[in-house]
């Protein structure tokens, strides 16, 4: 079996890419989860649970993952919808438009979140704006989820634009002969062959938003009950060298989101096989 794989591998030095991956991948991600379960175990149940079962961690886990799976949500819907707009139509600056998708990927999040709460502050120049209109977005929870969109999006679209772009037209044009409306064609021939795809794009999207916290601390606010999110719970436990209060915050957020991420994955294959 070994000689098999050694001579079906297109690399060169089987041996030494697999060890450089297997090392890269232990000192990466799985060192770290090991220390923090081993963290977990050291401190026991009990004493976890009695950690995080407070209002204001509660509250706190309860807002991220909330604002997470709702600016995701949105991704997946408008992450869809730009992505088709890139793939399928061609008009003047969809190439800036396109380079444009990539910008929350190289602009530092600390930087993104000075720039969105200097736009939607109450004196800036959108939030000046909406003022009147008695919608704030600044410093409240409909922040934090522009913040958590704008750093979302682009994993939806870079996502689902190859797969759309691969996709035979000849079927919807087929469809289309068959005298199926465009709303069905898209429902019935288009989406179901998109549909891991989204599904891919939208855990992407979503655990990235989870654990979120440069561009969120600046246009939340931080009020703890209303607009603190997990994650900045986490720095002060260490600001405050209460390394086990951080890792049972941490903890309770890898659980929640291992298990988000396994129904997810789960729907996926289902959505797979239904294709």
């Amino acid at each position: 079996m070994r000689a098999l794989l050694l001579r079906s591998s297109p690399l060169p030095g089987f041996g030494l890419a697999a060890g450089a991956m297997v090392c890269a991948l232990t000192l990466i991600v799985l060192l770290p989860l090991a220390a923090l379960l081993g963290r977990g175990v050291a401190i026991g149940p009990v004493e976890l649970w009695q950690m995080v079962d407070t209002r204001r961690i509660r509250a706190a886990l309860e807002l991220s993952f909330r604002m997470a799976a709702l600016a995701s949500l949105f991704n997946l819907v408008f992450g869809l919808a730009l992505a088709w707009v890139l793939v399928r139509y061609r008009f003047a600056g969809r190439r800036a438009l396109d380079a444009a998708v990539d910008l929350p990927f190289a602009l530092p999040t600390a930087v993104a979140g000075i720039a969105l709460t200097t736009l939607y502050a109450p004196n800036g120049a959108l939030g000046r704006m909406l003022a009147p209109l008695g919608l704030q977005i600044a410093y409240s929870q409909t922040g934090i989820c522009l913040a958590l969109v704008f750093i979302g999006l682009p994993f939806v679209v870079r996502t689902v634009q190859p797969v759309l772009e691969e996709i035979d037209r000849t079927l919807e044009e087929a469809s289309a002969t068959l005298g199926a409306s465009r709303g069905y064609t898209l429902r019935h021939v288009v989406l179901p062959m998109l549909a891991p795809a989204l599904m891919t794009g939208f855990a992407l999207a979503l655990a990235r938003a989870v654990g979120e916290y440069g561009s969120v601390i600046f246009i939340a606010g931080n009020l703890p009950f209303h607009t603190e999110i997990a994650p900045l719970l986490i720095v002060i436990k260490l600001e405050e060298f209460d390394y086990d209060g951080a890792s049972a915050i941490g903890l309770a957020m890898l659980a929640v989101s291992f298990g988000m991420l396994l129904v997810i994955n789960l729907l996926q294959l289902w959505a797979r096989r239904q294709g």
